[in-house]
């Protein structure tokens, strides 16, 4: 991934990314802050919308100050579905027990499948299409690590309550803002698990993303992002 070295040598692409940041940050301030995932409501959630998510440890160097964004999605891309964001993140999540399902998440499959390659775990059945009985009894203590990496990562949540579909703005604003900070955002650090992730995308791009990380955003990217982003409430 090329990053710029100073603000000075910013392409048009970098200075997209400082923009993008900017109202991300203004989407924070708006809301109150970031929110824990583990400590995340059903109530706390809008209906429908775009989630970005932070890690401790990863930290803009070039862009400001503060987290940098580590994974961004969104759910109901496809016509007439019916997922909420709510359910989207509880998977992620996991269970409030502290286990949880990697075949229902892919985020969790990914860091997992990052744990197991660092040596942490040995997982064979990992990632198989159906866990047995006894399989799911020897992937919990992993999932249970996986539960508490993810649950303690930190969300901005932007509500989008556009119809499902891949048209949708939801859909353009995830595309979108995983191709630019993928191909010219921050640099993860150099303990970030995700570069032990077996998937190379991942590792190269710092994002716990795999689709979209070669997605050319619309020109009009910044001025939708800007224009959700002042239409959302703002916390008291």
């Amino acid at each position: 991934m090329q990053c710029p070295s100073s603000l000075d040598a910013l392409s048009a692409q970098a200075t997209d990314v400082l923009g993008v940041y900017a109202l991300l940050d203004d989407l924070a301030r708006r809301q109150g802050g970031l929110r824990v995932l583990s400590d995340l409501r059903r109530e706390d959630c809008p209906p429908r919308g775009v989630y970005f998510m932070y890690e401790s440890g990863e930290d803009r160097t070039i862009t400001g100050s503060g987290p940098r964004v580590v994974r961004i999605g969104t759910h109901a891309v496809s016509r007439g579905s019916r997922a909420s964001l709510w359910t989207r993140l509880a998977q992620h999540r996991g269970s409030r027990a502290g286990s949880g399902n990697h075949r229902a998440s892919i985020l969790r499959r990914h860091v997992g499948e990052a744990l197991i390659a660092r040596g942490d775990f040995s997982v064979p059945s990992w990632g198989s299409p159906r866990g047995t009985p006894e399989g799911r009894a020897h992937e919990r203590p992993l999932e249970e690590e996986v539960s508490r990496r993810v649950g303690a990562m930190q969300v901005l949540l932007l509500p989008i309550p556009d119809p499902p579909g891949p048209d949708s703005e939801r859909a353009l604003i995830e595309r979108g803002v995983i191709g630019l900070l993928s191909q010219h955002g921050e640099p993860a650090s150099g303990d970030w698990l995700g570069r032990h992730a077996s998937t190379p995308e991942i590792a190269r791009s710092g994002l716990w993303n795999v689709r979209h990380v070669h997605t050319t955003p619309p020109p009009n990217l910044l001025d939708t992002l800007e224009r959700l982003v002042s239409a959302g409430p703002v916390a008291h």
